[in-house]
């Protein structure tokens, strides 16, 4: 409808025009002025009305209306767009505290003949010469130097030394870690250390001459040396390296532990 209007509008304003132009036409050259000034006076005010009309015809006169109708819109949806993201964050810190709280039921369930104490890790002192976590449990919940550390997936380290609320960690793959240990199958001991070669790695040294290691071979605490309980799991062989002299023959062990993920951890207290 409002097509139709505005072309019957712009058919007028062209034969209206069009008469003009034929009337100044047939007129002398030195009258010409005075025909414009005659012209622009009938005209202008036919066109601007014209125009006007048009305008209103097509809603051109509600553009700076629908402007500050469509800024305030922009301005609410800005406003529910902050309110969502501020939703979004809740939700991810609530999502990562009921992780944790899995995390450590699962740990309080695997570990079930012990008796532990949960904990998160707050600190890591990371470097090629040491490998240290902090946790947010210290004396105040019972914790004391030389417990053992482990987490959801095998052994992590022992407590080396605490605060009223907090303690440290020597992790197994801090170079100043040995590990008494057994290989799960064949029950051959040997000794796990951490390098400065590769700190996401262990070193099993001490294998006896006679001992039969191979590739994909489980590796668990043995239960010597006075800190770590016997059964858990420290990690996998990943490589064997023969050297000229057996006695000097080692392992590469892959622990269980991915040490730059771990979060979660437990203390054991004592046996059940």
């Amino acid at each position: 409808m409002y097509k139709k209007k505005t072309g019957i509008i712009g058919i007028i304003i062209t034969v209206v025009i069009l008469i003009i132009l034929v009337f100044i036409s047939n007129i002398n050259i030195e009258n010409l002025s005075y025909i414009e000034n005659a012209f622009s006076s009938i005209v202008m005010p036919i066109q601007n009305g014209l125009t006007y009309l048009k305008n209103k015809i097509s809603g051109n006169n509600t553009f700076f209306a629908d402007i500050n109708k469509l800024k305030e819109e922009n301005e609410e949806l800005r406003n529910k767009n902050l309110e969502l993201e501020k939703d979004l964050r809740e939700f991810e810190i609530i999502k990562s505290e009921n992780t944790t709280l899995k995390e450590y039921l699962n740990l309080t369930e695997q570990y079930s003949n012990y008796n532990t104490k949960a904990a998160y890790i707050i600190n890591k002192d990371i470097s090629n010469y040491s490998n240290i976590f902090v946790i947010n449990i210290g004396e105040k919940d019972g914790i004391k130097p030389n417990m053992t550390v482990i987490s959801e997936k095998g052994l992590v380290g022992y407590i080396i030394s605490t605060t009223s609320n907090t303690a440290k960690v020597q992790t197994i793959i801090d170079t100043a870690s040995t590990v008494s240990s057994t290989i799960s199958s064949s029950r051959e001991t040997l000794i796990c250390k951490g390098t400065l070669d590769d700190t996401s790695s262990l070193k099993a040294t001490n294998i006896s001459t006679t001992a039969t290691i191979i590739q994909g071979d489980k590796v668990e605490t043995s239960g010597m040396g006075g800190i770590y309980p016997k059964g858990i799991l420290i990690g996998t062989i990943k490589k064997v390296e023969n050297t000229k002299n057996i006695v000097d023959r080692y392992a590469i062990i892959e622990p269980a532990v991915n040490f730059d993920k771990v979060e979660t951890v437990l203390v054991i207290i004592s046996d059940k």
